[in-house]
C-alpha cells in the first residue's frame, strides 16, 4: 500500500520554527514532483512549496524567506522547514507527490497552528 505521511505539526508560538516531514512508502517517489500543500479553515487548499525531481523549488509569495522546502530521495521523504511562523501560517498541512500521467499521491494532512 502506497503512503505518504506527515509529521512535526503542532503548536507554536508566533516567530517561532517548526519542520515539517513526509515520509513515502510503498513505492519509490524518486522521480515525482513534491509539493506541501496548506488549507485554512474556510479557504481553499493553497500550493505552498514545490521542489522538482532536479531540485528547483517554487515558493507561495506569502512564505517566500521565510520557508523551505527539501527532499531526501535516499529516504523517499519531503521536508518543509518554516521559520518565523505567522498567525496566518495557522492550516492543515499536505504533502504530495505526483509525475505527470502516471501517479499523485497525497498526505492524510497535519495540523500547524501559530498562536500565544
Amino acid at each position: 500500500q502506497v503512503q505518504l505521511v506527515e509529521s512535526g505539526g503542532g503548536l507554536v508560538q508566533p516567530g517561532g520554527s517548526l519542520r515539517l516531514s513526509c515520509s513515502g512508502s510503498g513505492r519509490t517517489f524518486a522521480d515525482g514532483t513534491m509539493t506541501w500543500y496548506r488549507q485554512a479553515l474556510g479557504a481553499q487548499r493553497e500550493l505552498v512549496a514545490r521542489i522538482s525531481t532536479l531540485r528547483n523549488s517554487h515558493y507561495a509569495d506569502s512564505v517566500k524567506g521565510r520557508f523551505t522546502i527539501s527532499r531526501d530521495d535516499a529516504k523517499n521523504s519531503m521536508y518543509l522547514q518554516m521559520n518565523d511562523l505567522r498567525p496566518e501560517d495557522t492550516a492543515v498541512y499536505y504533502c504530495n507527490v505526483y509525475r505527470v500521467s502516471s501517479y499523485t499521491y497525497w498526505g492524510q494532512g497535519i495540523q500547524v497552528t501559530v498562536s500565544s
